[in-house]
């Protein structure tokens, strides 16, 4: 039987010779396959109905990395910092994870997506956390250190989360200067940061609703990220079989 269809989120760019692209680095797509799901690029440009009926097909989300969310969405303090904001890419994804929460769909959040998620059901950002943390480790780690580690994750052993990694202590990567700061209503903060800074959340009356803010399909050399994504494709897989 054919592995479960997974819808990944994608960014707008541009190709060398400046025509539009519907972006997705690979990474994800790889993670998603050696979990044994199919990754479905899923458009930022969809009209509303067709958004809808590609939610219909998919039997989990994936809300991929990329540029800032507009502060607009979370009355967020402006800072200079700010950097890649797509109003198009923020209101189809901030639909779409609305969509998948009430209705059970299997999420996995990634960096922005778990900014998204916790944005989407009424938390805040910190803008850039340098600035507006006092005490914060250096985070933003961008270019090519992707498989670079940063700093250990501290994960609650009492959490969904704890389950899904085997492991209470992490070793990520580290690429954003925007973070989680009030942790939205029904929202579990399930593991953070030595500076305190919330890196992962979940939702406990979710099927399966997990967001990281650091990038594990760069780290699927590690057991625990490897976990991470078996455990999405295998809940979306159980998605598959209710349809």
């Amino acid at each position: 039987m054919p592995g479960p269809m997974i819808g990944i989120t994608t960014r707008n760019g541009r190709d060398p010779d400046a025509h539009p692209t519907v972006a997705l680095q690979h990474s994800y797509a790889n993670a998603v396959l050696q979990a044994g799901g199919i990754p479905v690029l899923i458009p930022n440009l969809l009209p509303e109905a067709d958004l809808h009926f590609m939610y219909d097909q998919v039997s989990g989300i994936l809300f991929s990395g990329g540029g800032d969310i507009s502060p607009k969405c979370f009355n967020g303090e402006d800072h200079p910092r700010i950097d890649g904001i797509d109003e198009d890419r923020d209101e189809t994804e901030l639909a779409l994870m609305r969509k998948a929460v009430e209705g059970g769909k299997p999420i996995l959040g990634i960096c922005r997506g778990a900014q998204l998620m916790n944005v989407a059901l009424g938390g805040s950002l910190y803008t850039h956390i340098a600035g507006q943390l006092p005490g914060a480790l250096d985070h933003d780690y961008p270019g090519n250190r992707r498989k670079t580690i940063v700093h250990p994750v501290n994960v609650d052993e009492s959490t969904h989360a704890a389950r899904v990694f085997g492991e209470i202590s992490l070793q990520v990567n580290s690429l954003h200067h925007q973070g989680l700061k009030d942790i939205a209503p029904g929202l579990r903060a399930a593991g953070r940061a030595p500076d305190g800074l919330v890196e992962i959340v979940e939702l406990p009356d979710h099927p399966y609703a997990v967001a990281v803010q650091w990038h594990p399909e760069w780290l699927t050399d590690q057991p625990a990220m490897r976990r991470l994504f078996q455990s999405f494709v295998d809940a979306s897989r159980s998605d598959t079989v209710r349809k």
